[in-house]
């Protein structure tokens, strides 16, 4: 970062670390320790929604990369496309590396700019859903947990709790205020 863009309040723009995402296995590891958080064995990918036939055509490739599994396509009502891949919940670092193969796979055609976060869905024993969803852009985390998506409401005391959990294990996004919801996300 130069002098004028100190004195303009300007950032350098923090560029994304996929590979962060192969810290989540771990983060679960801790979550059902210490908070009887289980994994859903659901995690999603999610990008401005994209048509057409490079897409489709990036889909097979994706395909092929997860050995066949298909990934499951949601566009949601805000205009955003959600790749769903499902594992055994008990496979956490071989849903990571799916959720990195297709994240790699956008990134490398081109799709990297429209890339908004990857989530995994956790659940509770008494059936409370968590996403930990990671930032594209930010290069962070940050939890979320919807209480009723219908009222919009979100349970802010356990986010902040995870956060204290998983803080040693994540790079947690420091402003809250990013931590924007991701209602409907897939696996919660």
């Amino acid at each position: 970062m130069g002098f004028w863009d100190a004195i303009f309040g300007r950032s350098k723009r923090v560029e994304p670390n996929l590979d962060a995402l192969f810290a989540l296995p771990t983060a679960a590891l801790t979550l059902e320790a210490s908070a009887e958080m289980h994994p859903t064995g659901v995690g999603a990918v999610c990008f401005r929604q994209a048509e057409g036939g490079p897409f489709a055509r990036l889909k097979d490739d994706i395909t092929q990369l997860l050995d066949g599994a298909e990934p499951e396509q949601m566009d949601d009502d805000y205009g955003y496309t959600w790749l769903v891949v499902k594992r055994s919940p008990d496979d956490m670092t071989a849903l990571c590396t799916d959720l990195h193969a297709v994240n790699s796979t956008l990134e490398a055609a081109g799709f990297g700019p429209s890339l908004l976060c990857t989530t995994i869905g956790l659940r509770s024993d008494d059936g409370r859903g968590l996403a930990l969803v990671y930032l594209y852009k930010r290069g962070t985390f940050y939890p979320f947990a919807p209480v009723d998506s219908r009222a919009q409401r979100r349970d802010n005391a356990l986010e902040l709790q995870v956060r204290a959990i998983v803080s040693g294990d994540l790079a947690i996004e420091k402003d809250v205020s990013r931590w924007f919801p991701v209602w409907g996300a897939p696996g919660l």
